[in-house]
């Protein structure tokens, strides 16, 4: 396939996919969707605003009214009882985003090795195509003593074969 056939992808199968290429060639398996895709599905993000749901622990009073003390003495002490669930509710929020904090950051760190590791794995791989260039400017001379053990071996047998034909000779 020519240069511009692999630019223009002409002569590519249309169910093939363009990133399945070999990485000899420059291509890659990073999948944007995958990449960007959330952590979790309910995840809060820009596609998933999550909910505007609101907690309400009494129903709006929108018109004026009088309380009994029975009616009064209920909603003070379900007021305190609220209160001391909101100071539960805001431990218990500092503590989720404390887990969040604690999750970005090791999720950070996790790249932050696959990074390295990436980059590791190119110095490798660098490192292995010098070391196969250098054998292949070898191939030469190692041809070289091939062909003198060739040359070798057949002035060897040559020689082999006239003390024979000598030695033939005499008997």
């Amino acid at each position: 396939m020519g240069i511009l056939a692999r630019i223009t992808s002409a002569g590519k199968s249309s169910g093939a996919k363009t990133n399945q290429s070999s990485l000899s060639a420059g291509g890659h398996g990073i999948d944007k969707e995958q990449v960007l895709a959330p952590t979790d599905p309910t995840v809060i993000n820009p596609m998933n605003a999550g909910t505007w749901e609101t907690v309400r622990s009494a129903a709006i009073n929108d018109t004026p009214r009088y309380y009994t003390k029975v009616e009064s003495d209920a909603l003070k002490a379900y007021a305190a009882q609220k209160k001391q669930e909101a100071r539960q509710a805001k431990r218990a929020y500092k503590s989720l985003q404390t887990l969040e904090q604690s999750d970005a950051q090791v999720h950070r760190e996790h790249r932050k090795y696959i990074k390295e590791v990436a980059n590791s794995e190119l110095t490798k791989k660098r490192a292995d195509a010098s070391t196969a260039r250098h054998l292949h400017t070898l191939r030469p001379a190692y041809a070289k003593l091939g062909f003198g053990l060739d040359r070798a071996e057949n002035k060897a047998q040559q020689r082999i074969e006239e003390l024979k034909a000598k030695v033939k000779e005499k008997y």
